[in-house]
């Protein structure tokens, strides 16, 4: 089975393409913005313009705007190739990187949020969340930190300010996507943990 993965909830665009267990492309930019205009490129630039049995795609918690742009892509796609689409967590993700590279302990995951808070959620030994994913100002996410190995852009903050630990400043990558394979899939819709910021006439969020 193919599976195609995007990955645009955060600074970082990436998407990689798998034949069962083998990688046959992927590629992942630090972009910032303009996932819009990146993703579809860099799918097409895939071997059979990225065509799949399977599309999974990071569904946050992140930036709003690329969690839309991702699950749109990965919903049209999957309705013009009639193949299935599931979500996983790019903070799942975030911290089997993590223990990837560090071992199986217990980590933190901290990415950067919306109005000076950050998505933080802790994670045991064997890769599963402790609690749910929170958008928190950072002195409560210091407060709540326990793993000395805290993983994602804002890492480094979190270990500044607490003064003791390893700060692993990574952003998602698609083709790291079979460190969670075995996780339950998530419905292909925005996990987004904290209200969006636009509102329409009379403060109702859209």
């Amino acid at each position: 089975m193919r599976r195609l993965i995007i990955d645009t909830a955060t600074a970082a665009c990436s998407v990689a393409l798998f034949d069962g267990a083998t990688l046959i492309g992927a590629f992942h930019e630090h972009i910032g913005r303009g996932h819009a205009e990146r993703l579809v490129p860099m799918i097409a630039e895939l071997p059979g313009k990225g065509r799949a049995d399977a599309i999974h795609v990071n569904v946050g918690p992140g930036s709003f705007t690329g969690i839309r742009v991702g699950i749109s892509a990965a919903r049209a796609l999957a309705l013009v190739w009639q193949s299935q689409c599931h979500g996983y967590s790019g903070l799942d993700l975030l911290a089997a990187i993590a223990q990837e590279a560090c071992g199986r302990q217990a980590v933190d995951v901290m990415t950067t949020g919306g109005h000076g808070e950050c998505y933080f959620q802790c994670f045991g030994e064997d890769g599963r969340a402790l609690a749910d994913a929170q958008s928190l100002p950072l002195d409560r996410a210091v407060i709540l930190s326990r793993s000395p190995i805290v993983a994602g852009d804002a890492a480094g903050n979190l270990v500044a300010i607490r003064g003791a630990g390893q700060a692993m400043a990574v952003l998602p990558d698609a083709k790291a996507w079979p460190l969670i394979s075995a996780h339950p899939p998530l419905a292909p819709s925005p996990l987004y943990v904290r209200g969006p910021d636009a509102k329409l006439p009379g403060g109702i969020a859209p």
